[in-house]
């Protein structure tokens, strides 16, 4: 079976989606499959980026003979301007030849001719469920493209439980026409840090001369940056400690930032290399994930793989990949924040029982399930 994929995100985003569409597709290639597959990129400007991707691809991939490339002289922007903006009626089909199927990672299909079956990633409906917590464009537009491209497809998978009902809730979905598809974590998130590892950091990043609480995600709104500062200020005012946020400002980031700017001890690093983050990890005193609402939570997953104790939200999917190997807090309660992060601070069995479990509960999420589960839901739907 001939299978087109969107490889867009995997191409031109560094973290997020980005990372989920590569670690997907490495699998999905990787694994013992009889389909061909056909990599469909907006590719303008990727350059030797690009170019050293599709020879990693080709090197990795189990059967290389069965991987093709479609690039496209065109911004993941002009795509979707001509696609899902101006709904120009070109099937993406006319780019990949024919195929039995199309799987699109990031929330959107392209137009589809009726004989190819549509599969698509859903990850999360925060733009419906918090459209507070973004700008008003923004939120418009993927209150319009999500649900349409959920309408046209054949199945959708979710990252989380959570995600699944809200799309049966919100959109209407039928249950079975939609799949938790749970993500994995890479093998470099592991508990055994490399040589001179808290020197590196504090040279090239100045932390970790003081303990530090560890916050990974983009700066905006609905990752609840600014109540976690408030729940961290009598910390460091008792204490040697700093606040860590790693994640490239995005939309509304304008009072975190100023929030962050009157704390001294809070250190916004922007986005940090892919290679680095497993170091932040491992030498952070412990990871906090105050998220008012997720599709799924790579960096609860990715801490507890490198053996950090974790203190996470309530809400939505994260309970889903902490269980009880983290300590869970109502992402609204500041005073409760405070009291979780001294006592995952201060308890040392605590601490222990927390990374064992956490170590524990991270091997039980792994992209090889994953992109089994994925293949064979999408050859159960021939």
């Amino acid at each position: 079976m001939r299978i087109a994929i969107d490889y867009t995100a995997a191409a031109r985003q560094g973290a997020g989606i980005g990372r989920y569409a590569r670690e997907l597709v490495d699998a999905i290639l990787t694994a013992n499959s009889p389909h061909s597959f056909i990599l469909l990129t907006a590719a303008a400007g990727l350059g030797e980026h690009w170019a050293r991707e599709k020879q990693r691809l080709q090197e990795n991939a189990t059967f290389p003979a069965t991987l093709t490339f479609r690039d496209l002289p065109l911004s993941d922007d002009w795509m979707a301007r001509l696609w899902q903006r101006a709904r120009l009626p070109l099937p993406a089909e006319w780019l990949t030849g024919r195929v039995a199927a199309f799987y699109a990672p990031d929330f959107v299909l392209p137009p589809l001719q009726s004989t190819t079956r549509a599969f698509l990633t859903v990850h999360d409906l925060s733009f419906l469920r918090y459209p507070e917590t973004f700008p008003p464009k923004l939120g418009a537009y993927l209150a319009k493209v999500v649900p349409r491209s959920v309408a046209r497809a054949d199945h959708i998978f979710a990252d989380s439980a959570a995600t699944r009902r809200d799309l049966i809730e919100l959109l209407d979905v039928p249950p079975d026409r939609v799949s938790t598809l749970y993500s994995g974590v890479a093998p470099c998130f592991n508990p055994h840090p490399a040589e001179n590892e808290r020197a590196y950091l504090q040279a090239r990043y100045d932390v970790g001369a003081r303990p530090y609480i560890l916050a990974v995600g983009t700066v905006q709104p609905r990752k609840n940056y600014v109540r976690l500062m408030e729940a961290c200020d009598s910390l460091a005012a008792q204490r040697s400690l700093d606040l860590v946020i790693v994640g490239r400002p995005a939309w509304l980031a304008e009072p975190i930032l100023d929030a962050a700017k009157r704390r001294p001890y809070v250190h916004l690093l922007g986005f940090c290399d892919d290679a680095d983050l497993p170091a932040l990890y491992r030498q952070a005193a412990l990871l906090a994930f105050p998220s008012l609402y997720e599709g799924f939570g790579f960096p609860p997953l990715e801490a507890m793989a490198c053996g950090t104790p974790v203190v996470a939200s309530t809400a939505s999917s994260v309970p889903e990949v902490v269980g009880d190997a983290g300590l869970l807090v109502d992402p609204l309660d500041v005073p409760a924040w405070t009291a979780a992060l001294a006592q995952a601070l201060d308890d040392l069995t605590l601490r222990d029982r927390l990374r064992q479990a956490g170590l524990a509960r991270a091997a039980t999420f792994t992209w090889a399930r994953a992109a089994q589960e994925w293949l064979s839901i999408v050859d159960s739907r021939r």
